[in-house]
């Protein structure tokens, strides 16, 4: 297990100038992000799965114990504010349960009968995805939600930083981040956690914008939860339209706060036909826009 043995190079890392624990530290990170840009094709090919199954109406889910369960958590979580993804269509199975989120719980991780009952009290199919993190590879709950998801037809993604480990060889997407060592024998919340969580990012941001929850580099299925991510959305009408801020107000007010709706009502659309392409178009604001607009019109 390269993520668990301790590095000779550390061996006396308690003892070295803060500024050389720092750069040794920060120089774990950059090669970090380095493993995650070695399996960029094996990111693309699982976030094009992924939209496969998500595009039948699939649930998208996260399974995971300690640091590495926190981390997909903490990724699935931000999907609901950030492009609007449906609560009903998120599962995030961490080991020991919410709680397990603050606190260690003893023995959660080694629960393979709690993964397997939470894949069946779940009723996970074959539209849904299960993204499995574990910087071991091994880790008894998370290869147990895998495989039981796997078993009943769902697509299964997982990633590890230890090379031909069970979560990588089982899963129908792999995706091996090679972190080796770590300055603080154990400790994957560093290089293994850092790379996990841009793994992640980039797996689930491409995801959500082949699904077309993004359009112009704007995040235009974003929720506003509060008053600024009010007004980005009135900015993004404005930008998007180059309408007033008021014709924008007014706008995502008679579209009940969604942008795209609100953007076709801009382009002179009523709201019954605005609904129909975007439901023609699968949500995808561009495609709305074509079939608002077909070429030589």
């Amino acid at each position: 297990m390269d993520t668990e043995r301790p590095s000779p190079r550390y061996a006396d890392i308690d003892i070295w100038d803060p500024a050389d624990i720092l750069d040794a530290m920060i120089e774990g990170q950059f090669a970090a992000v380095a493993a995650v840009r070695a399996v960029l094709e094996a990111i693309e090919r699982a976030a094009a799965a992924i939209e496969g199954r998500l595009s039948q109406g699939g649930r998208l889910i996260y399974a995971g114990a300690g640091t590495s369960g926190r981390l997909a958590v903490q990724d699935g979580a931000e999907l609901m504010p950030t492009f609007n993804w449906p609560r009903q269509r998120l599962l995030l199975l961490m080991a020991g349960g919410d709680q397990a989120m603050l606190r260690a719980v003893e023995g959660a991780e080694d629960e393979r009968s709690q993964a397997e009952e939470l894949i069946l009290h779940h009723k996970i199919g074959a539209t849904d995805v299960l993204v499995a993190v574990a910087a071991s590879g091994t880790t008894p709950f998370t290869l147990a939600c895998m495989r039981a998801a796997k078993a009943v037809g769902a697509l299964t993604v997982g990633i590890a930083n230890n090379p031909a480990t069970p979560l990588l060889t089982e899963a129908d997407h792999a995706i091996f981040l090679k972190t080796r060592a770590e300055p603080i024998a154990g400790s994957t919340r560093m290089n293994a956690g850092t790379a996990q969580r841009v793994t992640l990012n980039l797996l689930s941001t491409l995801v959500m914008i082949r699904l077309g929850r993004v359009y112009r580099g704007l995040m235009v299925d974003v929720q506003a939860t509060n008053r600024k991510l009010t007004r980005r959305k009135e900015e993004m009408l404005v930008y998007l339209t180059g309408k007033s801020r008021q014709e924008a107000q007014t706008a995502i007010a008679a579209a009940d706060g969604d942008l795209k709706l609100a953007v076709l009502l801009l382009h002179g659309c009523e709201p019954e036909r605005a609904r129909s392409l975007l439901a023609k178009a699968d949500g995808r604001l561009r495609q709305a826009l074509a079939l608002l607009s077909p070429p030589g019109r």
